[in-house]
């Protein structure tokens, strides 16, 4: 018996059985997370072939990293995706906007069908991070950056007072939360989803506001702003979420309300200084600019 010829077909199988493998083990190891105990034979042996399936992808990642360096250096699509400023920034702003009015609806009608004011508040928000992307674009789409520099202040300016107005509708979600114990129950596997795809959309957002001030662009600037409004309304679901789910033994109902409170208010306070910076920053600019013209 051949050994070394075994363990090579181990480590290194055929690409099909890796790509069949990924399926397979995902849903084995959900299957035995949600049905079955961590005793059961079947959820043994999602563990193994997890781990199995992890290991060869880990031995295939040089390949894998050969391979899109060279996808990336071929593909004339990728290089002008990658070079046009502009272009990622207009299609991330057109998706944003796409994201936030489905949102917007889909909370709208959860709303209409449950009779909840929670929904509600909650559409009111994304609408208004909707309409905030969509005057945004309409610029964007026929203006580089710092081409219209004037027009692109007012609109940082608009919206900065539209924050305001949102940190409002936020202060009544975070009342609501507290005054009814709006609560969310999910599965601890939902639950990690949630917090998984939240901290993935805050460190984004904090990366993409410190990134993209290199262009000296109030309007890409402003849609960072939104995606941090955004983020933060999440971070205040996903910890309601999470306290229900896991902490419905350790803490009483009046702690949860105090740390709500506390954790809201602080995400307020942030959302009120962003607000007033935008304001202070692009009426000292548009001030600056008026006096250039005179």
């Amino acid at each position: 018996m051949n050994f070394k010829k075994i363990g090579k077909a181990l480590l290194f199988p055929k690409k099909i059985i890796m790509i069949l493998l990924i399926p397979i083990s995902s849903f084995l190891l959900v299957y035995s997370m949600i049905s079955l105990g961590t005793e059961s034979v079947i959820a043994i042996t999602s563990y193994v072939l997890s781990a199995y399936t992890l290991t060869i992808w880990c031995f295939k990642i040089p390949d894998i990293i050969k391979f899109f360096k060279n996808f990336k250096n071929e593909n004339k699509y990728l290089q002008i995706w990658l070079k046009d400023d502009r272009l990622r920034v207009n299609v991330s702003l057109h998706l944003s906007l796409a994201i936030n009015t489905i949102f917007a609806i889909f909370q709208f009608c959860l709303g209409l069908y449950h009779g909840s004011f929670w929904f509600y508040s909650l559409a009111a928000y994304y609408l208004m991070l909707a309409a905030m992307r969509f005057f945004l674009v309409r610029h964007t789409s026929t203006h580089a950056p710092g081409e219209s520099m004037k027009t692109e202040l007012e609109k940082y300016l608009a919206c900065g007072c539209v924050f305001l107005v949102m940190n409002l509708v936020l202060s009544v979600l975070v009342l609501f939360m507290i005054k009814f114990d709006r609560t969310f129950i999910h599965h601890e596997i939902t639950t990690i989803t949630i917090a998984a795809y939240t901290f993935t959309a805050l460190t984004l957002a904090i990366i993409n506001a410190v990134k993209y001030r290199k262009y000296n662009s109030p309007a890409y600037s402003a849609s960072k702003a939104i995606s941090l409004a955004a983020a933060f309304v999440s971070l205040i679901t996903l910890e309601t979420t999470m306290l229900t789910t896991f902490g419905t033994d350790e803490m009483d109902v009046t702690a949860r309300k105090i740390l709500l409170g506390c954790s809201g208010g602080a995400i307020s306070v942030f959302l009120v200084i962003m607000a007033i910076y935008i304001i202070v920053q692009s009426t000292r600019k548009l001030k600056q600019l008026d006096e250039k013209e005179i």
